[in-house]
């Protein structure tokens, strides 16, 4: 009997350990306890200690480590040393264009304004809104995409089947407010920060208020353009 567990155990890890495919997010692993603050300065040092509103010095402090760190922790940046390295400034650097860009995310016009309702996903910004023509909708708000090799396909899109309650039949995924639009890709809400490196495995993530409320402004047979390049990808 004892053997029989053993071999079960074996094999739950095993499974446990496989990829999600295109378009699944996997739930966010349990928070890890902070590892010792880094009394090293980072490359990004500057402009770390100026986004966080902490004195702009260049020399990392007791008190900027836990800055750091505290920034890493909640948007899943590993490690989470309090490090002022290339992926903490990236995050950074992204909400910073993200904010500039107000309340016209479609300035640029890339998005199409004559096909009436649309849903825009902008890669490189990883934003999204709806807009109607060039009414603005909704948005635009914070997305994560495809990570590196699951990118986000680009392109003019259809929604073709939703399900508020989703859930993958192979690997017990929960997808809430899912709305897909190009094969196992989809819009729909996970429980992890929509700055959490790298992304998502194809899906345009977003969070819980955000998912229903394109769920409540979408429908079948409603566009979706996708463009522009994630960073990284």
């Amino acid at each position: 009997m004892g053997d029989i567990r053993r071999r079960r155990a074996v094999a739950l890890g095993i499974t446990a350990g496989l990829v999600a495919p295109l378009g699944l997010t996997l739930a966010a692993a349990p928070a890890q306890a902070a590892p010792s603050c880094t009394s090293q300065t980072g490359p990004y040092q500057k402009k770390v200690e100026k986004f966080l509103g902490r004195p702009v010095d260049g020399k990392q402090s007791t008190a900027d480590c836990k800055a750091i760190q505290a920034f890493q922790t909640k948007h899943g940046i590993t490690p989470n040393a309090g490090y002022a390295g290339p992926v903490t400034w990236g995050v950074m650097d992204l909400m910073l264009k993200q904010k500039a860009v107000g309340n016209n995310p479609n300035k640029d016009g890339k998005c199409p304004v004559n096909k009436g309702r649309i849903a825009c996903v902008n890669l490189t910004l990883q934003l999204s809104w709806i807009q109607d023509g060039r009414k603005l909708v909704y948005g635009p708000v914070p997305v994560r995409t495809g990570r590196n090799g699951y990118e986000t396909r680009t392109g003019l899109k259809k929604i073709y089947w939703r399900n508020i309650d989703h859930v993958s039949s192979i690997y017990h995924v929960p997808m809430p407010y899912s709305q897909f639009f190009d094969g196992g890709q989809a819009f729909h809400s996970v429980g992890v920060s929509m700055w959490n490196p790298p992304g998502s495995h194809g899906c345009v993530n977003m969070t819980k208020i955000n998912a229903k409320k394109y769920w409540s402004l979408l429908k079948n047979g409603d566009d979706v353009f996708v463009y522009g390049r994630k960073p990284g990808t």
